[in-house]
């Protein structure tokens, strides 16, 4: 793993009708790294993601990525950059098919610049997509609608779609929420297949045996703090985090 860091973040607050939904928080993201951010519900990680891709704006705070500050960047300007980011509720184009989901990410202007302005065939490029993270290419799912899709591959979809724009990092919510333990493992090969790529990783995850496989690092949040950070096996054991967070799972 690089010791580069590519994502920064400093003293990042923000609070919703005088609840401190993120308080104070700092870490720095390393290249090619998958770091986990877990806490309980309401311990400020959805927020956390917001803020990082733009859905939301800081009180106070900075946000730097490659070295740039893109505190307060509209979504889509973020995006642009190479930050990109998956839905905890999935949120598909559900009239179009599986694969054209994946031809708004597929035209976007970073996409465009990455290629040299030359798209190629975006259906082929899409199934492709779709094939990389689970889709049978030669099936009837990849021409379905993604309204009649099973939520396995809705969730594969949300990942493919970020995938389309040749993102350096991925904030993935969730990506594991509401699956099967065989979909979950079926998953897990796929990430670090990202990891091989040179993909760098943040990862909000309630599901926290298999983060726990293929993190690097975890962050904790409590009540919009960070309470601990370092390898999953070092905050396991910290009896904050047990009482915070894991609870009687921590006892098994």
């Amino acid at each position: 793993m690089s010791a580069e860091v590519i994502l920064e973040v400093r003293d990042l607050a923000k609070s919703f009708g005088g609840v401190r939904a993120v308080d104070g928080v700092s870490f720095s993201l390393k290249r090619n790294e998958l770091m986990g951010v877990i806490g309980p519900n309401g311990s400020g990680k959805t927020t956390l993601v917001n803020l990082l891709s733009g859905f939301v704006k800081p009180d106070a705070g900075q946000i730097v990525y490659q070295g740039q500050d893109i505190t307060g960047w509209a979504p889509y300007r973020i995006a642009e950059q190479g930050i990109a980011r998956t839905f905890q509720m999935v949120k598909p184009f559900y009239q179009l098919p599986a694969f054209k989901n994946l031809v708004v990410p597929l035209i976007s202007p970073r996409v465009k610049r990455l290629a040299g302005g030359a798209y190629g065939d975006r259906d082929a490029v899409a199934k492709d997509l779709l094939e990389e993270v689970g889709f049978e290419r030669d099936s009837w799912v990849i021409n379905k609608q993604a309204a009649v899709l099973p939520h396995g591959y809705l969730k594969r979809l949300e990942l493919a779609r970020c995938l389309a724009l040749r993102p350096d990092v991925l904030i993935l919510d969730e990506l594991f929420s509401g699956l099967s333990l065989a979909e979950v493992a079926s998953l897990v090969p796929v990430i670090e297949k990202l990891m091989v790529q040179g993909k760098t990783i943040v990862m909000v995850e309630h599901r926290l045996k298999e983060l726990f496989r293929i993190a690097d690092r975890v962050i904790v949040l409590n009540f919009g703090q960070k309470i601990a950070e370092g390898e999953p096996e070092e905050v396991m054991v910290q009896d904050d985090v047990r009482k915070a967070y894991l609870g009687s799972e921590a006892e098994d």
